[in-house]
């Protein structure tokens, strides 16, 4: 949770409608209150049934049980600005409905979506008036708080800093993407989870006695099992089932399958990261089942996929590497098949990589290596670069000593000869270290950085001499090339 903001004490007045107020301690119109009734006795089942009270809400224990944190602060009678984060369906703006009301603070309510810096004014203006004429606190709920632009959230900082107005934002989205640092440290943080199947069965039941109708068992577990969680969408689906039974309203599964033909998943910022990251995990810890049901996810989802098909071409360097250098032909292949066949044929581009990837052998040490070249790179000098080793194609350049002293591999058997290669400040320092794992295990005899015994030192190989050197280090022995198993074909 973020930090503790201003906060509000209980009133005493009993003027906690659901609306904007008109005015400082006022009560409903008796338009507005036909209006409430007409819309709980035709509105949405999600409406009609949304609830009165706070101990009437259904999942969140962890912050309206016993001992939530929602709780404590009621109790204690003091409310600071919060911001609910979760998924579809879980309760935010009832929960922020409901807070005002279990404080008696009076309640503006924003939408993110239609509201303007206009609006935050005129909010803030109208609970300058209302604490000052009546000692009356200000609830000011922002559903889809993460719509609101940087401008919009900078206008709202100063009434929320001073407490004139007690912040209850709602939103599906990562607060820490969408919503401004300050504005975000002045407010508790709480994170709503998609509801159990308990929690599912209880707002069922509740529709069902609240529609006057029934259920089959295997029609109540489609539901339950349908919604990922969404309460809202439980009772959308309820709802049309119901009126699909007909005058019996004994809902069937049939019923509930032609209430709910598709399934739809959510797909926010955070999905975006949180599936990949699972799809990555599960690769690199070679379950190919998980890794298949994240790929589905985010094709299910719409997830471009070329996106998916970049992090596979990634994660076949990162986290495989030498151990399989097949992987990164295999994922690079899947990537240029997904910009050829595109989707949905694509998607068995796309399988089979993540098949190939999750059960082959695992290695990181390239990009160990990689990552600890560029920090000595970054961290420390590295010396020019060694005279036998620099440009000569120029005329002039044996003059200054450019290249004297190289000697060409391929002059020599096996095409490799011991030579310095690395800047004389960093002689001897080794990157690569071949893991034990698949086809790199076949490396380790071969991967050894090469340097001359001393400037003079001669390499004669069937009658044929190096060149000297100019560099200096220590010698290092390396095996022959013609020594590694012939069988290991890349």
């Amino acid at each position: 949770m973020q930090g503790m903001g201003h906060s509000i004490g209980v009133t005493s007045s009993d003027d906690r409608r659901f609306g904007t107020q008109s005015g400082p301690g006022s009560s409903p119109s008796l338009f507005e209150h036909a209006l409430e009734e007409r819309l709980r006795e035709r509105g949405p089942l999600a409406a009609r049934l949304r609830p009165r009270r706070l101990a009437d809400v259904v999942g969140q224990d962890h912050l309206l049980g016993p001992r939530g944190v929602l709780t404590a602060l009621i109790e204690s009678g003091r409310l600071s600005s919060v911001i609910l984060w979760g998924p579809p369906g879980t309760g935010k703006t009832t929960i922020a409905r409901l807070l005002a009301d279990s404080v008696g603070a009076a309640f503006e309510p924003l939408s993110a979506v239609t509201a303007g810096v206009k609006d935050v004014r005129e909010a803030a203006e109208r609970a300058r008036r209302r604490l000052a004429e009546s000692s009356k606190a200000t609830v000011l709920l922002v559903d889809e708080v993460h719509r609101f632009s940087k401008s919009q959230q900078d206008a709202l900082l100063p009434s929320v800093e001073d407490g004139t107005l007690t912040l209850v934002g709602a939103t599906t989205e990562n607060p820490f993407f969408e919503v401004n640092g300050p504005l975000l440290s002045r407010s508790t943080l709480l994170r709503l989870e998609p509801l159990g199947r308990s929690s599912l069965g209880t707002l069922l039941s509740r529709a069902l006695s609240l529609e006057g109708a029934s259920i089959e068992p295997d029609a109540a577990d489609a539901i339950v099992s349908s919604v990922d969680g969404d309460g809202r969408a439980l009772l959308t689906t309820l709802e049309v089932a119901v009126a699909v039974a007909g005058e019996g309203r004994n809902v069937t599964l049939a019923d509930v399958e032609k209430a709910r033909s598709a399934r739809a998943l959510t797909w926010g910022r955070d999905d975006h990261y949180d599936v990949v990251s699972a799809l990555i995990k599960s690769i690199r810890g070679s379950d190919p089942d998980a890794g298949l049901h994240w790929l589905a996810r985010m094709i299910v989802a719409g997830e471009d996929p070329r996106f998916i098909a970049r992090r596979l071409v990634v994660l076949a360097s990162e986290d495989i590497g030498m151990a399989d250098p097949t992987s990164l032909l295999v994922a690079t292949a899947a990537a240029q098949a997904v910009e050829f066949v595109g989707l949905p044929e694509a998607q068995l581009n796309l399988a089979q990589a993540v098949v190939h990837l999750a059960t082959a052998p695992k290695s990181n040490r390239t990009a160990l290596a990689v990552w600890a070249a560029l920090e000595d790179v970054r961290s420390r000098p590295g010396g020019p670069v060694p005279a036998h080793l620099r440009d000569a194609h120029y005329g002039g350049a044996a003059t200054v000593g450019h290249g004297v002293g190289y000697k060409y591999p391929h002059d020599f058997p096996g095409a490799w000869v011991a030579q310095q290669y690395l800047p004389d400040a960093l002689i001897g320092v080794r990157y690569y270290d071949p893991s034990p794992y698949g086809r790199e295990s076949r490396l380790a005899g071969n991967a050894r950085s090469a340097a001359p015994a001393g400037p003079q030192s001669q390499e004669t190989s069937s009658g044929v001499a190096g060149d000297s050197t100019t560099g200096s280090g220590r010698s290092s022995q390396r095996p022959h090339p013609d020594t590694r198993d012939k069988s290991d074909s890349w």
